[in-house]
């Protein structure tokens, strides 16, 4: 080896001496770099929210809406629009849009609406829910002559005229009760006394009262139905001609009645079915009736006198419901479909409702927002990744019955046509705006606290306890 080659090479030696010298000194560990600051491969947005932001997600979804849920009455051989509702037949029926205007999952998205109005002052929310409850009140009393004379009429406005279960009647029932609240030039009375009279008189029950169902068993109860059934009779005592406190102490039995037998103190959730007379019962945490639980309770929480006697005990229920669903969120800020089951699929519509029944409660006071504005405002960083740009809602349950094993469950598709996740995300967005306005949340330490009082400063915030320690 000559004298050039060795030059060379100890050249080459000392440029690579030289490199791994410099990557150490730009090597990042706990000398050099505060790591704690290191940010986080968060899989969802995580931080600060801001309104404009949730506004500009909720008006997406309410155009989309707009677009795809028109309020007219078609002849279904031409197409052609009928004006004229004295000349409505067997072969007139409505528009078909993306969603049923009289669905229970609607229902939910007309009280979503109407607190979106009040909360963000946008009049184009409670203006949806007036155009296509206007519609259906002028429309009913001629598809019902269409009903009387022919013995069939179109099945959206059967479903209105005659309903045959409570997902028939309740959601959309309370909706139409809290529009005419807002707006008593509404005329929806009809409706609203249609709808009660079959909730109140011809629903299944069971033999001390309880709302119930004859599938897929004789004699179960289905959580859903708290929803469906509840929330309405507790909103009828506003609107009832008499004897309104027996509405209200209705709504409060069903409540405890149901959660008699669908309770489960040890995991604080509540059980999808129950059936009467079965030996054991199976507990699969649905998600989805899960919140139709919780919502149940924030409904009837909102009516209920502030003095009422069980009101101590139906919020003792609430909040330990709260306490299990939010030691169930997870690490995306999403619920799974079955709550317990973190191999389960994150599910948007049942995050949704947790998201609006958590920020609600703590707008109330109901719970504190140091302990749970954090998971509130986690899930809405989750919700608003399904919003997509066109305005569909991604990532919701299709409609389902009640099983006793985990696959009915874990399989249980999802599609952006699921009506269930437009209401609960628009009802989220709204509450969520409102906490934001009144409630002091902040990044502290690279983690979001809520506080009681505004904090002005952007370094890390320590306060001090007892004896400062």
């Amino acid at each position: 080896m000559n004298l050039k080659t060795l030059s060379m090479m100890g050249a080459l030696l000392f440029m690579a001496g030289l490199g791994t010298h410099a990557q150490k000194k730009n090597v990042v560990n706990d000398s050099n770099t505060p790591l704690h600051l290191l940010q986080p491969e968060y899989k969802v947005p995580y931080g600060e929210l801001s309104v404009k932001d949730i506004k500009s997600d909720m008006d997406r979804i309410l155009h989309y809406l707009e677009a795809n849920t028109p309020a007219r009455v078609v002849d279904k051989k031409s197409g052609k629009v009928i004006t004229d509702y004295n000349k409505l037949n067997v072969n007139s029926q409505l528009e078909r849009g993306a969603f049923r205007l009289a669905s229970y999952e609607w229902g939910v998205t007309y009280s979503a609406m109407l607190t979106a109005a009040e909360t963000t002052g946008d009049q184009a929310y409670s203006d949806y829910v007036k155009d296509r409850f206007t519609f259906l009140a002028e429309v009913a009393p001629h598809f019902r002559r269409v009903l009387e004379k022919e013995g069939d009429v179109d099945p959206q406005m059967k479903q209105i005229l005659t309903p045959h279960a409570l997902d028939d009647a309740g959601a959309v029932c309370a909706a139409m009760i809290k529009a005419m609240q807002k707006d008593p030039s509404l005329k929806l009375n009809g409706l609203i006394e249609n709808y009660m009279d079959f909730i109140l008189n011809k629903e299944y029950r069971l033999a001390d009262g309880t709302f119930a169902r004859t599938r897929p068993q004789h004699n179960t109860l289905w959580l859903d139905d708290m929803f469906m059934g509840i929330p309405p009779v507790a909103y009828y005592s506003y609107v009832a001609a008499e004897k309104k406190e027996n509405y209200m102490a209705e709504a409060l039995r069903q409540i405890f009645q149901f959660a008699e037998r669908m309770w489960v103190p040890e995991k604080k959730l509540f059980r999808h079915g129950w059936v009467e007379g079965m030996q054991d019962h199976p507990a699969f945490h649905w998600g989805r009736a899960n919140g139709w639980a919780l919502l149940t309770m924030c409904e009837v929480l909102d009516v209920l006198p502030e003095d009422y006697p069980q009101r101590d005990k139906l919020l003792e229920l609430f909040r330990a419901h709260v306490r299990g669903l939010a030691a169930c969120q997870s690490g995306e800020g999403f619920w799974h479909q079955l709550l317990d089951r973190n191999d389960s699929y994150l599910e948007t519509s049942a995050t949704a409702i947790y998201v609006y029944c958590f920020a609600h409660a703590i707008n109330k006071g109901w719970i504190d927002a140091m302990a749970y504005g954090p998971v509130a405002q986690l899930g809405w960083h989750a919700v608003s990744t399904q919003i997509n740009e066109e305005g569909q809602v991604d990532g919701t349950c299709v409609g389902t019955g009640m099983a006793f094993d985990p696959a009915f469950y874990y399989y249980r598709p999802v599609n952006v046509y699921a009506a269930h996740g437009y209401g609960p995300v628009i009802w989220a967005g709204a509450e969520m705006i409102k906490m934001l306005g009144e409630q002091h949340p902040k990044m502290n330490d690279s983690a979001v606290q809520y506080y009681r009082t505004e904090q002005k400063t952007n370094e890390p915030i320590f306060h001090v306890t007892d004896g400062g320690k």
